[in-house]
């Protein structure tokens, strides 16, 4: 599908430049934004996708370049790149810098992002109180880093009950603690694997427990844009 975004540079609180792609609404009136943390594989296409999935639902959707140009389709490439992200300054730099553009086009932020980016989008609500709503797909930091009482956007969490590398008995944890600290928090799990709605995880052998299911990837983006119109058109 034709791509509708293009890349752009924002500045980190820090004064640092960062690039990302950013996907554009048909009609900017009035549009709300969301950012879209990648995967560990870096901002390649299959992200711009996501992005652009956003754009032609109405909204800015801007995915920050955490790897400064990096991507891969190797897994133990992948590892090394996200071994060598500093999450912390991540959220509290890049991610926080690309809350505070998206700022001069919309005063209504959402967040999303899948695996690492799951992660990452929990430890910006977190962090960023400028953040509005936050749906995170199968990825986690760990539970101590997540305090509920700074959390006060609205959180969907996407998990996948044969998941090899988040556990199930973790996102349970994580909805017990979100839940105990009032944090408005709603779980959907699916009897899928890892990456389930990444449709380039289609068993070609790069990464073995993941596998995109198109069913699935389906009703969990339905109720991602039903959660983010909710929260953010209003």
């Amino acid at each position: 599908m034709r791509r509708i975004g293009q890349t752009v540079s924002f500045t980190r609180p820090d004064g640092q430049s960062v690039n990302g792609y950013l996907a554009r609404p048909d009609s900017a009136d009035g549009a709300p934004a969301i950012i879209v943390v990648q995967e560990w594989w870096g901002l390649n296409n299959q992200i711009r996708g996501v992005a652009d999935r956003l754009g032609r639902a109405g909204y800015y959707a801007l995915v920050p370049d955490l790897y400064r140009g990096a991507s891969t389709v190797e897994q133990e490439e992948a590892h090394h790149l996200m071994s060598k992200l500093n999450f912390g300054d991540a959220v509290a730099q890049d991610i926080r810098g690309a809350v505070q553009y998206l700022g001069t086009l919309s005063s209504r932020i959402g967040i999303t992002g899948f695996c690492m980016g799951g992660a990452l989008t929990l430890l910006s609500l977190n962090a960023i109180a400028e953040l509005k709503a936050g749906v995170p797909f199968y990825g986690m930091p760990p539970l101590e880093a997540i305090d509920p009482a700074n959390i006060k956007a609205p959180v969907l969490v996407h998990s996948a009950t044969q998941d090899a590398f988040f556990a199930a008995e973790d996102f349970d944890k994580l909805e017990e603690k979100l839940r105990a600290g009032g944090v408005d928090a709603t779980f959907h799990r699916y009897l899928a694997h890892h990456a389930f709605a990444n449709e380039d995880a289609i068993g070609d052998g790069r990464i073995a427990g993941t596998q995109y299911d198109a069913a699935w990837a389906q009703v969990a983006w339905d109720r991602t844009l039903t959660f983010f119109a909710r929260h953010l058109w209003r």
